[in-house]
């Protein structure tokens, strides 16, 4: 098989794909001004690109896996081109249309607007979409300070990514109308999933991947319980499937081990307690294979 090309998006998600892949035993080494990392893997071979145009390059099979917000996908209109391989959950956001809080959004749209976006492609369907009479302007970066309720605004209604709301209100703005929901995604070009090898490689990255991020929801608690509390206790226990347990020397007893979420810890350990455990041990996970 030849090497696995793997596109790198810059920013956010790099910082988090860089640790995911760490985690899963991946290193990478990238020197400065320079946009291909070194690796410890001899079968994958990493680009580093700007995040709006990975999925461009997937679907034009210049490489056949990469990292890129589904926002971005659907924006350079190439979600039927590429496979997503799975959400890795990372950056959520909305792509949302925001416009001044003192201005009434119905009334609005009834007369021609100019739309501030790096989304062109999202935009011009929204616009038809609502038949907004609706001319884009193309912004590059942070585009909030572009809508403002005056007659000096470069436009009048906002489409952009948001996470929290804080920087449209930081700036007066309102959300009115909600496009698409996006997150980091594993993409695979569609001729990478025809050979048979590459296949296989991108499945196992796919499996060591969900390996990691079910580990980082999870905890492991070993706990010991006398034989009069151990019926109590087991019935009480959360698990991925079933405690293991095993008898403790001298048959004093027996040693319960668990697998949790992390957000069941909190109110589960005084509940253990009360109900006999000892010495009770919480510690991370790596990884966990189902």
């Amino acid at each position: 098989m030849d090497k696995l090309r793997v596109l790198l998006a810059k920013g956010r998600i790099y910082e988090s794909v860089y640790e995911l892949l760490s985690d899963v035993g991946i290193s990478l080494k990238l020197a400065e001004r320079t946009y291909f990392p070194s690796t410890n893997q001899d079968d994958l071979a990493f680009q580093v690109v700007k995040p709006q145009i990975a999925s461009a390059l997937l679907a034009s099979n210049k490489a056949d896996v990469g990292f890129s917000g589904k926002d971005w996908v659907y924006e350079n209109g190439v979600q039927d081109e590429v496979e997503e391989i799975m959400d890795l959950g990372f950056d959520p956001v909305r792509i949302v249309a925001a416009i001044p809080n003192t201005v009434d959004f119905d009334a609005l749209i009834k007369k021609p607007v100019t739309i501030a976006t790096e989304y062109q492609t999202l935009s011009k369907k929204w616009v038809e979409e609502k038949k907004i009479d609706g001319k884009i302007f193309r912004t590059w970066g942070t585009s909030e300070g572009f809508v403002q309720d005056n007659e000096d605004s470069l436009a009048q209604v906002l489409i952009d990514n948001t996470s929290t709301g804080s920087s449209l209100r930081a700036n007066n703005l309102k959300i009115v109308d909600t496009l698409m929901t996006s997150s980091t995604r594993m993409y695979a070009s569609k001729e990478a999933l025809k050979d048979p090898a590459k296949k296989q490689k991108i499945m196992e990255l796919k499996m060591l991947f969900e390996s990691v991020l079910n580990a980082r929801g999870r905890v492991m608690l070993e706990m010991n319980v006398a034989k009069d509390k151990f019926d109590g206790l087991i019935k009480a226990l959360p698990s991925m499937k079933s405690p293991t347990v095993s008898p403790l020397f001298g048959d004093d007893g027996y040693a319960v081990k668990i697998a949790v979420k992390k957000s069941e810890v909190p109110t589960l350990l005084p509940k253990l307690q009360s109900l006999g455990a000892t010495d009770i041990l919480e510690y991370a996970l790596r990884k966990v294979v189902r």
